[in-house]
């Protein structure tokens, strides 16, 4: 893995441009673009219930609970069989769980949050592969100023690590730039319920 150290002080977060090849990703992208039981999930904002501002499909051996809901788990499709394996082969993680987002558009968004459930643990390890139109990925210090904009391209992987989700939010905000759709698969381990 070619990844560089993204500097947030209380964080630990790697990212590569290119983790995937060119011709691997779309072919990826298209499997999963096609064959995924694409919903829109009701989430909880500030008490209210809302859909999500993006589809999305939870995929694993786990449910998991977000946002007040619990979610059942779709099987892992095949096409992501490779991809877990080579992330737990190069992270030494135990990813039994993804979380795939399909952003259609500019508009279609994810708001500032951190992976905090108590069944991801204190310091989980979650792996985000992207495919498809580049986005903005932004972080910002839960405590203090800090920020910090990422360009997630078409097969690119980042990883946050260690005390990365209780230090630092995340969001893919909106874009008034014409962009065409794209995948995320944020891959982590849920504790079984």
């Amino acid at each position: 893995m070619t990844a560089q150290a993204i500097q947030l002080a209380g964080a630990s977060v790697t990212f590569d441009p290119a983790w995937l090849g060119e011709n691997e990703a779309w072919a990826l992208f298209e499997a999963l673009y096609a064959a995924l039981p694409w919903e829109r999930h009701r989430i909880k904002v500030y008490g209210r219930a809302i859909d999500a501002p993006r589809l999305s499909c939870w995929i694993g051996d786990a449910a998991y609970k977000y946002s007040g809901t619990v979610f059942e788990p779709h099987p892992w499709p095949a096409a992501l069989a490779p991809v877990r394996e080579r992330l737990a082969r190069e992270l030494q993680g135990d990813f039994n769980s993804v979380l795939a987002n399909l952003y259609r558009n500019g508009a279609d968004r994810l708001g500032f949050h951190r992976d905090s459930e108590p069944e991801l643990g204190p310091e989980p390890l979650i792996a985000s592969v992207s495919l498809g139109a580049t986005r903005r990925f932004r972080f910002r210090a839960r405590q203090g100023e800090g920020t910090l904009g990422l360009e997630l391209s078409h097969g690119s992987l980042l990883v946050m690590s260690g005390a990365t989700q209780r230090n630092w939010l995340h969001a893919v905000p909106p874009t008034a730039r014409t962009v065409g759709p794209r995948i995320n698969l944020t891959f982590r381990h849920v504790a079984p319920r």
